[in-house]
């Protein structure tokens, strides 16, 4: 007799032992909990044949960007692909393993197609919702995270067990499609049902950054202070939102003393804590903050990850650390596989051509003080940016370096386009925007003296 998951769905298990631990996974998945893998090792131990779980497995490994963890995820979709053919499965089932196969063939976006569709079939089930997010995000794909979400509001209420993620979700995708006010309601709603939802209370962080209300963003993680004890290292995250508010706010010292105790607290080689380090010492550096020596850890672990191709917003933040850490043949290391991965006739491939290469370029041109180039690179890839994944706040770090481009390269009406436009998608002008466009207030009086022809030296008769 099939047993059915907190959300009211058929499963392929039998034994009840393996059914709590698997909806335990599941809760975890949902509230980023660090517990996740130790739920779902339980289950496969009680049940090595639940199909499900060895899908699901492989998509957590494929979210992770790791090279090695390519290998798991195949054999995941092997061991998922024969169970189904000893015992039948459910379409639930099915979809998650044919989602797997998808992204191992080089297609996240088939992966989330298909998610996606099964959805529409199965609205209830806030693990696919969950999954079609996470994939989604890698993405960039924040329209299709949104329409994702707004398919399957209906069927929710504040009875079903992931109400809370599903609002913080939702509050994600609206922060990410411009629509902030929403944003921040619904994300506030979904802590009332899921106190444990960090993503809800990291995306009314993001509605707070977006809008230029740091001094209140700040307040609000700081008046939640076990909102993200819970979690994985995506807690490291929440505290480099932190840290983006206090910077914002001028108070550079606060902002690096957390990137010491929290953000870089555990020195792994995960690309999303490289990515905080990484964007984080940017930002502090075109503060004119001294960082020390902090840009050699980063380094050290990017070189080593320089060739993992998974992922090319972790490829570009790899290529942040080794270029601010001047290990210039990891650097060429990096940018050769983004070349050569933008040859191929996959996402990833399409991404790094688009988006990657151009980007990548422009930064190495960037760090060794050739600006005007480094601005016509970076501009280049600007509106294709949002391909690499991540968040408008995550992304914005290369926004800064190309406004910073332009100003050393004398482009000040070109930084002030910049500065203006992204602004506009912010809703809001912030510290960073305030103090480039003073200066570049200044350079363009300076060169209206500069062409006023009443003030040149008469010629000499």
């Amino acid at each position: 007799m099939r047993l059915s998951d907190q959300f009211g769905y058929d499963l392929t298990l039998t034994d009840r032992d393996a059914l709590a631990a698997w909806n335990a996974t599941v809760q975890a998945f949902l509230a980023h909990g660090k517990t996740t893998p130790e739920h779902l090792e339980t289950c496969l131990s009680l049940a090595p044949d639940f199909a499900l779980a060895h899908g699901a497995r492989g998509l957590f490994c494929l979210l992770l960007g790791r090279k090695e963890l390519n290998a798991t995820a195949s054999e995941c979709l092997s061991i998922a692909r024969t169970s189904a053919q000893h015992t039948p499965i459910t379409d639930r089932e099915t979809a998650v393993i044919d989602a797997l196969g998808a992204w191992l063939q080089g297609f996240p976006t088939r992966s989330a197609d298909i998610l996606d569709a099964m959805l529409v079939k199965a609205p209830e089930d806030a693990l696919i919702m969950k999954l079609v997010h996470a994939i989604r995000f890698v993405l960039g794909d924040a329209t299709g995270m949104r329409q994702s979400i707004e398919r399957i509001l209906s069927s929710y209420n504040e009875n079903h067990p992931a109400y809370g993620y599903l609002l913080g979700c939702r509050a994600f995708a609206l922060e990410e499609t411009g629509d902030y006010r929403l944003a921040e309601a619904s994300g506030r709603k979904g802590l009332e049902f899921a106190h444990d939802d960090a993503w809800g209370l990291h995306a009314v962080a993001h509605v707070h950054d977006m809008t230029g209300r740091s001094e209140e963003g700040a307040g609000w993680l700081e008046n939640h202070p076990g909102g993200w004890a819970h979690c994985n290292n995506f807690g490291y995250h929440v505290w480099w939102h932190l840290a983006l508010m206090y910077l914002d706010q001028g108070d550079a010292d606060k902002a690096l003393a957390l990137y010491d105790s929290d953000v870089r607290k555990d020195k792994t080689d995960d690309y999303r804590d490289i990515s905080n380090g990484a964007s984080l010492l940017v930002r502090l550096e075109l503060e004119g903050v001294d960082v020390g020596s902090r840009w050699d850890e980063l380094a050290l672990l990017s070189d080593k990850r320089a060739e993992d191709g998974c992922n090319v917003f972790a490829d570009l933040h790899y290529l942040l650390a080794l270029l601010n850490g001047g290990r210039r043949m990891g650097t060429e290391r990096l940018l050769n596989g983004l070349k050569e991965r933008s040859r191929s006739e996959t996402d990833i491939g399409r991404i790094a051509a688009e988006a990657g290469v151009p980007t990548g370029l422009g930064l190495e041109q960037y760090r060794k003080g050739n600006y005007a180039s480094a601005f016509t690179l970076l501009t280049s890839s600007r509106d294709n940016l949002y391909m690499v994944g991540g968040s408008h706040a995550q992304r914005d770090v290369f926004e800064r370096i190309t406004i910073d481009a332009a100003l050393r390269a004398g482009f000040s009406t070109e930084a002030e386009v910049l500065i203006k436009s992204r602004s506009r998608k912010r809703g809001a002008l912030d510290r960073f925007a305030e103090q480039r466009l003073e200066v570049c207030d200044k350079m363009q009086r300076a060169e209206q003296v500069m062409e006023d022809e009443s003030l040149r030296a008469a010629d000499s008769v």
